[in-house]
Formats: structure tokens, C-alpha cells, sequence
């Protein structure tokens, strides 16, 4: 198993672990489907009031996609089959509320599990970047979640920059993708905190204010993540030169904003 489920029967929170720490907690084939399982069980299990999303160990919450993951894909050039799409809460139709405690390095992929969390806890040593444009994709699903919760031109910035530059916690907060700094190492226990609190509330005006909440955005983000997969397989260069640019760029430097 490359996710790790704990539930607190007696406070009726989970905490989801992306337990790949040797791999920075990127998501191969194996952990998207687990993920995807994971929040439509949840959906019947009424022990299970508000979860809590992190990632093991201190390095990573999430790197995105794991990159030795073979995924195969259409000859069409009007679609392609992204492995990431169904890993977050919301595509699974999960309306119970979701937390995600960031640790360490947050980028690319991980955008959708967060994208789709109510709200972001993260300690002050998380990093949030997006690498695609400096590996020759398209920043497609990451930036349009990004965009529910940050201002236009941030989200821009951190998608055009690529590996150029990382968001400290610090600006990450200042921006709205954060809504409360920890303590290194604080992020898991202040996300439960929070998890507990809303558990304590009767559910079913928890999960319709969250419902009232994504309301807000929905249409407007339903109609841009429709356009996502034409925009990837139109403007993605082919995988090995993806392949030449990520090895060329691997011991690249960076600046902290």
C-alpha cells in the first residue's frame, strides 16, 4: 500500500498519508487508484466526519506524478488520459470537509489534491512551485485549481516560472493558497485541530456549507476543466523530450520568494 488511512473513531477524523517518502510522495499509478478508492469509501462511512490529507516524512506533502509511472495514451490529439484526475475528494464526489497538511515541497500534481481541500494548513518550511512549463507540459489542471483560491497574476507567476522559483509558506499565506502557518513539523497537528472542530458539528450543515462554498466557483470551474485535457495534449512536447529536458534541469537552482 502506498496510502496510509487512520481513523479516530471517537473524533470521526481520518488522516490520509501519502506514504511514499523515497519518492518525495509522488503518485504512481497504484497510489491514484487507492486515492480515488479512498474518498468514495469514505462517502458511506459514517464514522468519518472530516479527513485530514498529508504526506510522510519532512522532505514532501506531494510531488505530482511519479515520473517512471508509464501511462498509456490516445492517438487522438483532441484528448488525453491524465492518471491524476479522479485522485482528489471532489472528483470522487466527496463532500465531507478535507484539510490538507502541506510539509516540505508541494508542486505540480499536488495542486489537485489541494485544489480540491477546503483549506490549506502548512508549516513555515513548505515550498509551493509548478514545473511544468520547464519540462516542456502544460500547466493545465494545476493552475485552474490554483486560480479558485489565489490571485490571477500568483497563479500565473508560479506556473510561467516554472523551477525557477518557489513559494515559501510565508508568501503562500500572504497570497490566500494558505490559511494558517505552523511551526515546522506543526502542520498535521494544527490540521486535525481543525479537522476535530469541524467533526464536533452536526453533519449535515457541515456538508452543506460545503456545498455552499464550492458553489460559489463550480460553474466557472467546471467549464475550465473541460478545456484542460485539449490544452495538454495540444501543447505537451512528446514524452522523451520531456524526458531530455527534466534530466538537463535536474540540478538546477532557484530563488525563494
Amino acid at each position: 500500500m502506498t496510502l496510509r488511512v487512520e481513523t479516530d473513531k471517537q473524533s470521526a477524523v481520518a488522516v490520509v498519508t501519502l506514504d511514499r517518502p523515497e519518492r518525495h510522495n509522488a503518485i504512481d499509478l497504484t497510489t491514484a487508484a487507492e486515492l480515488a478508492a479512498t474518498w468514495r469509501e469514505f462517502r458511506f462511512d459514517d464514522s468519518v466526519r472530516a479527513v485530514v490529507i498529508t504526506g510522510a516524512g519532512e522532505r514532501a506533502f506531494c510531488t505530482g506524478i511519479d515520473r517512471d509511472a508509464e501511462v498509456p495514451q490516445p492517438q487522438s490529439p483532441y484528448s488525453i488520459d491524465d492518471p491524476l484526475v479522479a485522485v482528489g475528494p471532489k472528483a470522487n464526489d466527496l463532500w465531507k470537509p478535507v484539510v490538507a497538511a502541506v510539509n516540505g515541497m508541494a508542486c505540480g500534481g499536488a495542486f489537485y489534491l489541494i485544489g480540491e481541500s477546503e483549506f490549506v494548513v502548512a508549516d513555515e518550511s513548505a515550498t509551493f512551485f509548478d514545473p511544468h512549463t520547464t519540462y516542456g507540459m502544460v500547466s493545465a489542471y494545476e493552475t485552474i485549481h490554483l486560480a479558485q483560491r489565489m490571485p490571477f497574476g500568483e497563479v500565473a507567476r508560479m506556473a510561467l516560472m516554472g523551477t525557477a522559483e518557489r513559494i515559501s509558506a510565508r508568501r503562500a499565506y500572504e497570497t490566500g493558497l494558505v490559511s494558517e502557518l505552523t511551526a515546522p513539523g506543526g502542520a498535521l497537528a494544527a490540521s486535525v485541530a481543525c479537522a476535530e472542530t469541524i467533526a464536533s458539528y452536526p453533519t449535515e450543515a457541515v456538508q452543506g456549507t460545503v456545498r455552499a462554498v464550492w458553489a460559489a466557483k463550480e460553474a466557472a470551474r467546471t467549464q475550465a476543466l473541460a478545456h484542460a485535457p485539449q490544452l495538454i495534449a495540444l501543447g505537451n512536447l512528446p514524452p522523451e523530450r520531456q524526458a531530455e529536458l527534466f534530466g538537463a534541469r535536474r540540478s538546477g537552482g532557484f530563488r525563494l520568494r
